[in-house]
């Protein structure tokens, strides 16, 4: 490799946070025309290192070189100058404003001191035309999906003409068919020479993207190795064991008692006539097409949107409307599919949040038992092996694996006999994943039941004792374990509603997660 192929490098770089070694002497290299994967559990320094490069965070010591010249990067504009876009999970866009505006935001075309309007609109189109999607230039960011927000970010970096592109886990949120599309765009991008730094936790994308993968484990680059290597390597140096088993369900003999039962729920367009029960000690997977309505259905479940029709009881007691009160009065929780905006609070503790279920019930006269809080916080976080620096740590910084293990604990502490879980393991690495698992086998073991939404089919599939498959807004069908293969769940996932049935959001033929693991 000649040094003008060398787009980026970093040498021991290390970082470090009160209590917490974030990166230890980390070494990283990225070409020209290469897509560069970055491997890791979560918490093991890869949020840092992007951080580092996009100017968040400075290095405490260590080198950076871009083109072979080390660089200081204390900004975002040091990496806009030095040709460095980062495309976030949590995307850096500003939801009022058009899709031109966003792309060029702070660096509008002007002419005679005015924004040249007519000038960034064709530039944008351009810029969009080149990454595929077809959306204006003047519609509002807030009206778009996920899909395309996430090309429009892309276009944002291709503006800045950026050597290198970060991408921190861009197909978490998507489907087959947008991720076929996103892997076209990099492997243009790769083409034209961009060096592309690739975050990801779906290990089936490393063959079919990447060129080389650096292994991050505690802060400390572990090793590099082809993008060809197996499977089971990758897990190996990503968390210094094998996982056997990718899916360890442990199944009940025989289910207990309902716990969960839900009769004729409908709510007009979106649900119609849903019934089923959960019961004591098993694992129910909820599957179907995108926009299914699923999550709308759990929502009314748990009392945080209305229904016009139906019920549901616990235990056999009724539950009343739109009541998130009653709901968890009676013993269910919900782990929402965005922990970050609805499960959360980003800047208060592990502590406070581990306890904003139980907080009314530690008030005795109008004051908080702190001490009990903080004792039960405590059981909790070493329970579910929360890694932290300490219980006043902020959730913010706990990466995506210990915050959703951070929102599960506080329905245990809440004593949640029915825990719904929405995407309980999107954007978190094998390592942890395996952990929630075994967490989903602890709860059923004692008599819990769960109701889980997975984007990812094989999680769906390996995980439940049953799965109910929806179908614009009714449950299709049910499958037991042993007769729930991907092939079975697809037909009863595009078969007709019947007559009069509600079609949510329209139809895709994709069913979520359908691309495996």
């Amino acid at each position: 490799m000649s040094s003008q192929d060398e787009l980026l490098r970093i040498e021991g770089i290390r970082k470090t946070f009160p209590g917490v070694v974030a990166l230890d002497s980390v070494d990283f290299d990225l070409r020209r025309g290469e897509v560069h994967v970055l491997l890791g559990e979560n918490g093991a320094g890869k949020s840092t290192l992007i951080k580092m490069l996009s100017g968040a965070y400075r290095p405490d010591s260590g080198r950076i070189l871009v083109g072979g010249e080390e660089v200081r990067v204390h900004g975002a504009q040091d990496a806009e100058r030095l040709g460095i876009a980062t495309i976030y999970q949590e995307f850096n866009l500003v939801p009022e404003l058009t899709v031109a505006e966003n792309i060029f935001l702070g660096r509008q075309p002007r002419r005679f001191g005015m924004i040249d309007r007519k000038r960034m609109e064709a530039d944008a189109e351009e810029l969009l035309r080149r990454v595929g999607v077809d959306v204006s230039p003047r519609v509002l960011v807030r009206e778009l999906g996920i899909a395309r927000l996430q090309m429009v970010e892309i276009a944002k970096a291709l503006s800045l003409e950026a050597r290198v592109l970060i991408m921190d886990e861009p197909t978490a949120v998507l489907t087959s068919e947008e991720v076929d599309k996103l892997f076209r765009i990099v492997r243009q991008l790769r083409e034209d020479g961009v060096g592309v730094v690739f975050i990801t936790h779906h290990l089936e994308e490393i063959a079919a993207l990447g060129d080389r993968v650096t292994v991050l484990r505690d802060g400390r680059s572990i090793g590099q190795v082809p993008a060809s290597t197996s499977e089971d390597e990758l897990v190996r140096l990503m968390v210094g064991r094998s996982i056997e088993q990718q899916y360890p369900r442990e199944r009940p003999e025989a289910a207990g008692d309902a716990l969960l039962s839900v009769r004729g729920l409908t709510r007009g367009g979106v649900f119609h006539d849903v019934s089923f029960d959960v019961r004591a000690g098993e694992v129910v997977g909820l599957a179907g097409l995108v926009g299914a309505g699923r999550t709308e259905v759990v929502r009314a479940v748990f009392g945080a949107d209305p229904y016009d029709a139906g019920s549901v009881a616990v235990r056999g007691e009724r539950l009343g409307k739109g009541d998130v009160n009653a709901a968890m009065g009676a013993g269910i929780g919900l782990v929402p599919e965005d922990r970050k905006g609805q499960g959360l609070v980003l800047d208060a503790s592990v502590q406070d949040n581990l306890g904003l279920v139980t907080l009314r019930s530690a008030t005795r006269g109008g004051l908080v038992d702190l001490k009990g809080q903080r004792a039960a916080a405590a059981r909790i976080a070493e329970q579910l092996g929360v890694r932290m620096a300490g219980l006043g740590q902020h959730v913010r910084t706990l990466s995506g694996g210990n915050q959703q293990k951070v929102v599960i604990g506080k329905w245990l502490l809440a004593g949640a006999l029915v825990l719904i879980l929405d995407e309980p393991t999107r954007g978190i690495d094998v390592g942890a994943k395996v952990e929630i698992y075994q967490l989903i086998n602890e709860l059923t073991a004692s008599g819990h039941a769960v109701l889980m939404i997975s984007s990812d089919l094989p999680e769906v599939l390996g995980m439940s004792d049953r799965v109910l498959v929806m179908a614009q807004g009714r449950i299709a069908g049910e499958l037991p374990a042993h007769e729930a293969t991907q092939d079975a769940v697809m037909a009863l996932a595009v078969s007709a509603p019947a007559a009069g049935a509600p079609n949510p959001n329209g139809t895709k033929n994709e069913v979520e997660g359908s691309r495996g693991h």
